[in-house]
């Protein structure tokens, strides 16, 4: 089990059992809603994510559904205003951001060796180069083309 919260506080969740998918998005909607040049995503089975602040969850959410992509919701704290989830309709997946997890008292993101990144996605679209082992794929890791 995982433990992660917007920036605040105010918005809280968890998600069990192992990712989907873990890896550094490179993609321009990634960019445009961190303001970073990529993001370390998460996937996991909307199964597998529970809210756990207090009912009624969505007092503390807004949603947004890009325009692009009508089978994706964002979720994003009211107070803060950071993007906590997204849920997609069309692959059943909750996407949580690894920034978001709960840390030690080192900084570290508790139980690292199970969510960290495998690969770079969307990296045609970087803002800058990641000189590191993790492929880099024009989309989804082995499921478009690699670049490095």
């Amino acid at each position: 089990m995982l433990k992660g919260a917007c920036f605040c506080g105010a918005v809280s969740y968890i998600v069990t059992g192992t990712p989907t998918l873990s890896a550094f998005c490179h993609c321009t909607n990634c960019q445009r809603l961190s303001g970073c040049p990529f993001v370390h995503t998460i996937h996991f089975p909307s199964s597998a994510f529970t809210w756990t602040h207090p009912a009624p969850h969505e007092d503390r959410l807004d949603s947004y559904v890009p325009p692009a992509k009508p089978w994706k919701t964002r979720w994003r704290c009211k107070s803060c205003g950071a993007c906590v989830t997204s849920a997609s309709s069309k692959t059943g997946n909750h996407s949580v951001w690894g920034a978001h997890l709960a840390r030690n008292e080192a900084g570290k993101i508790l139980n690292w060796e199970s969510v960290k990144p495998t690969a770079h996605i969307f990296y045609e679209t970087r803002m800058l180069d990641v000189k590191d082992d993790l492929g880099k794929w024009t989309g989804y890791e082995n499921t478009s083309t690699r670049l490095e």
